[in-house]
């Protein structure tokens, strides 16, 4: 690891924030100048993000990436952990499918093998970028698990990188959390801590304080920072426990309402986030059949087992209001990837990748039927849409284990280069494509949005948000918050010692 400067960010839980602290300092470091890259060795996540060699990352690494400036690759990422069904998850190697283990296997049987994909994608990193802004994941004192963990103190060693904890106060308790943490560590990790950072803030500072000093006597480490809460961040999230934020009530403030189906095994739920900042949408995640209410556009999300969350549908009497709407109200109903096949006539799983389930009947709004295969789909794609009177440009990313076959007449829904892609019904109400980050196509969003708005009588809004430039602006407003509230001189005057500890031990 010979010219990258390295920097750990861990925490004392899940989504104590270090996917959006490492977006910072990715951001900061660009901005400072420095050629710099992410890094999480190992990921578990649903949501993932397409290189562009067509390789599958977790999405966090590749936000990251571009708030660093630069094309994610799998060595930011080199394994993704994607859980499918009970106790059993899909290995991804380098973007790839490598196998689907059992959590007791994988930790017996790919330890070693993770050990080496990690080093040398370290060590790649490292001989390419100037700084590494590294993520753990879950906590580092998991003592249960700490002889074979690949993402946390293990990963700090290699990298000999100095680490930076990082706490929630906003879930409670972080006094406590901070402390426990550091203790159950061995001397040795204990000393790579160079501070805490004190995350989502609220209030007023003074009355922090006096907890700030105490804990500095009794751990001798330095608060690095406290950040306060910062609101309508538009930086894609990346584990779903954030959906639990999401109420499903109606927001009667705003013209369109938007009903997010939240099955068991949603993915890709980012797909979602343009509509957060449109001014005129409400977006609600649904779990029951009596929240759906009478929305103007309801969305069937991906899905990492679609057989699965469709019996989900049918088992909470989603898929019969679904219907009923359709039959009555006639909302849009959009399906993306996984919520596309559900559409469809039927869902056929012979290789028994999803479920014991050989075949199941899907909503049958769309004249479709899909195959579950062994082979994976992970490619960057873009045609010609068309809907209503426009015929629009539009890019995506598709994800799937299962090719789609039209039964009859159909109407294609995007024009690519070499194929149809997605299909519609005959009134455009029922849509759906494989194509994910189809919502953060602008002109495709405006001119759906302006026919809901049609549909009830209300005028055009054409003057929609670039959600490219919100990104963008997102990235800049999270690392100058960051930058004012954490310690950044200290930090990087322990990067730079480490750095030297380095050369002089080489």
């Amino acid at each position: 690891m010979s010219k990258a400067l390295p920097l750990m960010i861990q925490g004392t839980h899940s989504d104590a924030g270090k996917s959006v602290i490492v977006t910072a300092f990715c951001r900061i470091f660009k901005q400072d100048g420095y050629l710099t890259a992410p890094f999480k060795s190992q990921n578990m996540a649903l949501n993932s993000y397409i290189t562009i060699d067509g390789k599958e990352i977790g999405r966090a690494q590749g936000v990251q990436a571009e708030a660093s400036g630069v094309i994610a690759t799998t060595d930011m990422n080199p394994i993704l952990i994607k859980p499918n069904r009970a106790n059993e998850s899909q290995i991804v190697v380098h973007g790839k499918p490598y196998k689907n283990m059992q959590a007791g296997q994988y930790r017996s049987e790919f330890f070693y093998q993770g050990l080496q994909l990690i080093e040398e994608a370290l060590t790649s990193l490292s001989e390419k970028y100037e700084r590494i802004v590294i993520e753990g994941a879950g906590s580092p004192a998991e003592i249960n698990l700490n002889d074979r963990e690949l993402v946390n103190m293990r990963v700090a060693n290699m990298a000999d990188a100095p680490v930076i904890l990082v706490g929630d106060i906003d879930k409670g308790g972080v006094f406590a959390s901070l402390v426990g943490t550091l203790q159950l560590l061995s001397a040795s990790d204990r000393d790579r801590v160079i501070g805490v950072i004190i995350n989502k803030f609220h209030g007023d500072i003074k009355l922090l304080e006096p907890g700030l000093t105490w804990f500095e006597q009794y751990t001798g480490k330095p608060v690095l920072g406290v950040i306060p809460f910062l609101p309508n961040l538009n930086i894609e999230a990346e584990d779903s426990v954030i959906l639990d934020r999401y109420k499903p009530g109606v927001d009667q403030s705003k013209d369109i309402d938007i009903a997010v189906i939240q099955y068991p095994k949603i993915s890709n739920f980012t797909d979602v986030d343009p509509f957060f900042v449109e001014s005129d949408c409400h977006v609600r995640f649904i779990t029951k059949a009596d929240q759906l209410k009478q929305p103007d556009l309801i969305i069937l999300p991906g899905s990492k087992n679609t057989i699965e969350d469709l019996l989900f549908l049918k088992k909470t009497g989603l898929m019969d209001k679904i219907l009923a709407l359709h039959n009555d109200q006639k909302p849009f109903i959009f399906g993306v990837c996984g919520g596309y096949q559900m559409l469809g006539l039927s869902i056929e799983d012979p290789y028994e990748i999803e479920s014991n389930f050989q075949i199941e009947t899907g909503l049958g709004l769309l004249p479709l039927k899909t195959t579950i295969t062994k082979e994976k789909t992970t490619i960057l794609s873009e045609g010609t849409l068309s809907f209503g009177k426009y015929f629009t440009k539009v890019s995506g990313y598709e994800i799937h284990m299962g090719k789609t076959s039209f039964v009859g007449d159909y109407e294609p829904f995007i024009q690519m280069e070499d194929r149809e892609e997605g299909c519609k019904n005959a009134d455009e109400r029922v849509l759906g494509t494989y194509f994910h980050g189809i919502f953060h196509n602008d002109e495709f969003r405006k001119n759906l949005l302006n026919q809901i708005r049609a549909d009830k009588g209300l005028h055009e809004m054409n003057d929609r948000v670039s959600y490219q430039q919100i990104r963008e602006q997102a990235f800049d407003r999270l690392a100058d918050h960051v930058r004012k509230h954490v310690q950044l001189d200290k930090i990087n005057e322990k990067m730079k010692e480490f750095h030297l500890r380095r050369k002089t031990n080489d």
